[in-house]
């Protein structure tokens, strides 16, 4: 077996890559896995990308994994493919933290879409770290704060910020996030990696610890857009044990859009959303570049639709969610921010919370009302790049993002180039519910175009 590739060559290689690797026998899985478990170890106290890794689990998986290869009987797609779980979603074996303090037991049983995982073959690498309650900016008191590996001392976004860093890093082949107002895509926005938020209740959420159940979606990250298209087909489909899963009457919309024919919505005037000179420039690049594959643009308004307000309601769904959900030991031991957010929502009334949760109902009647009118809602993914972790977080960060989970559709965020101070910045594409496969095509059309995934920053 020729194992002649490099360390950094196998660490930023996007999973497709990885798998044809794999199936041509020029790498195994024990080499793959120690090399990703070795990286991890050796970066983490410069990242803190993990919170639990699972060296000896992992090395086992891998073993059975080239055993099954070696005798011909890989049990599926990820077969030996190192992958990486956000810290509230339950391994078995593994605690589930969630962000939050205090002792947890070991998971019993894994959740459905690790189930899924391993049902292919894939091999669990560990837990990610992400923030203490809701939040954008990696920051945990309890875990340590996440760390940028675009720029010292800066945050990857969030929640899912470990799982973003450990795939711009080179920590793991992909990673697995929850998304409740951008939690996937406003990290990869600012670790310059692909992020998926499928339609709501596509992929099933049990075994996940909620944030805020209407809002909460699975979220998959990437070096590649094929990538993302590999975990939907693998992850999504109809589970009976979760509540909010979507059993389809047909199957999503096949992936049959015409780019050049597509009605494209743009917002008026990003500079009104507060979007920086930076991230506004990137973006007009972009779009200058995606002048054949998206032709057909018209300008859309939300002026009925307030998104500020609307996003401050989801995070009001999350913090009343959290308070019902909490133990008093666990409520006890949160830092000073989140016992401020619980204090907000306990000072609010149940019919404080009805109106919150209209609010949504009202994102899902906007939906319609706007794809309607277009094929797909074009924005940046987030107004800004990536800040540093001593500076206040901008309160807009979700902006762009929130609408996607309010009204249950999908959108996902490709890199768009890097700005001045070369920092990575995301475009977003968000489509109707059940356009997943469809978007999935768009946005390889038009990562093809913008030729932007960044030359990831992989330490050895």
């Amino acid at each position: 077996m020729a194992q002649t590739i490099a360390e950094r060559q196998l660490r930023g290689a996007p999973l497709c890559q990885t798998l044809h690797w794999l199936a041509a026998g020029e790498i195994d899985a024990a080499r793959l896995t120690q090399t990703y478990l070795d990286a991890a170890v050796q970066s983490n106290a410069r990242l803190n990308a993990f919170v639990a890794i699972d060296a000896d689990g992992a090395s086992r998986q891998a073993r059975e994994s080239d055993l099954r290869r070696a005798q011909g009987k890989a049990i599926g797609r990820l077969d030996g493919v190192p992958v990486a779980i956000k810290d509230n979603i339950d391994v078995a074996g593994l605690p589930s933290h969630a962000g939050l303090p205090g002792a947890r037991p070991p998971a019993a049983c894994n959740a459905a879409v690790v189930e899924r995982l391993r049902g292919a073959g894939a091999v669990i690498l560990g837990k990610t770290d992400m923030d203490e309650g809701p939040g954008a900016e990696g920051k945990n008191p309890h875990f340590g704060d996440v760390q940028n590996p675009w720029a010292k001392g800066f945050s990857p976004g969030g929640s899912s910020a470990g799982s973003a860093v450990a795939v711009a890093a080179g920590l793991c082949a992909v990673a697995i996030g929850t998304d409740t107002l951008g939690s996937v895509r406003i990290p990869a926005s600012y670790c310059g990696v692909y992020g998926f938020k499928p339609t709501s209740g596509e992929v099933s959420l049990r075994g996940v610890a909620p944030a805020a159940r209407r809002l909460d979606c699975m979220g998959l990250l990437a070096r590649g857009v094929d990538d993302l298209a590999v975990l939907y087909h693998l992850l999504a489909g109809y589970d009976a044990d979760d509540p909010r899963s979507r059993r389809r009457r047909v199957e999503p919309d096949l992936p049959d859009w015409e780019p050049g024919k597509l009605r494209v919505g743009l917002l008026a005037d990003l500079r009104a959303w507060g979007t920086t000179d930076a991230v506004a420039g990137v973006f007009a690049r972009a779009l200058d570049t995606l002048a054949h594959e998206l032709p057909n643009r018209r300008t859309i308004s939300f002026a009925d639709f307030p998104i500020p307000a609307a996003r401050r309601a989801g995070l009001f769904l999350i913090e009343a969610e959290m308070l019902g959900a909490c133990p008093a030991e666990v409520l006890a031991a949160v830092s000073p921010r989140l016992a401020r957010l619980l204090d907000y929502a306990r000072g609010k009334s149940a019919a404080d919370y009805a109106a919150a949760d209209r609010v949504a109902d009202a994102a899902v009647l906007e939906a319609r009302r706007l794809f309607a009118q277009i094929d797909v809602l074009v924005t940046p993914t987030t107004p800004q790049t990536a800040f540093a972790h001593r500076d206040a977080a901008p309160v807009d960060q979700a902006d762009f993002t929130a609408f996607a989970n309010l009204s249950g559709c999908p959108a996902l965020s490709l890199p768009m180039g890097l700005s001045a101070d070369g920092l990575p910045s995301g475009l977003q594409l968000m489509g109707p519910p059940g356009s997943d496969l469809r978007l999935l095509e768009l946005a390889q059309v038009c990562a093809a175009a913008l030729d932007a995934t960044p030359d990831y920053p992989i330490q050895a």
